[in-house]
């Protein structure tokens, strides 16, 4: 009996520049991931996330307004089962630290490339899905 290839997730990205976003969703919809959705900001993100209920959120921290991590921690809060991925430029032991206390599940560090991206976000479903503690530093 042939095995049958795994579901990919439906993945919402979260991120100022519109550069990011638009390498992710190409980057994601290679990888056979549904990209359901992106926002610039915050508070949009979280808006989008309760629209679409996401599997994984792509989250940048750095952004104006509402920021990554009070995103994440209210995306915890309102929709706990999201796995939340920062993907960001910080990747100071400070800011990894406190996006894992805040529930982020993986950390991606940009300059990213195609493959790490889709590895870091496989993986940590993986594990998130298996009960393992996920925090995979790309």
């Amino acid at each position: 009996m042939p095995m049958q290839s795994p579901t990919k997730h439906t993945v919402l990205i979260v991120d100022d520049d519109p550069m990011i976003r638009q390498v992710l969703r190409l980057i994601l919809r290679e990888a056979q991931f549904t990209v359901v959705g992106d926002a610039a900001e915050g508070d949009e993100g979280l808006a989008a996330c309760k629209r679409y209920k996401p599997d994984v959120v792509c989250l940048d921290i750095n952004m104006p307004g509402t920021d990554g991590l009070s995103t994440l921690q209210r995306i915890k809060i309102e929709l706990p089962e999201t796995i939340v991925i920062m993907v960001t430029g910080d990747a100071s032991a400070t800011s990894v630290r406190e996006a894992i206390a805040k529930g982020a599940a993986g950390y991606i560090v940009k300059p990213f490339n195609a493959a790490k991206v889709v590895d870091s976000i496989e993986s940590t479903v993986k594990a998130v899905q298996s009960g393992l503690p996920a925090s995979s530093e790309s």
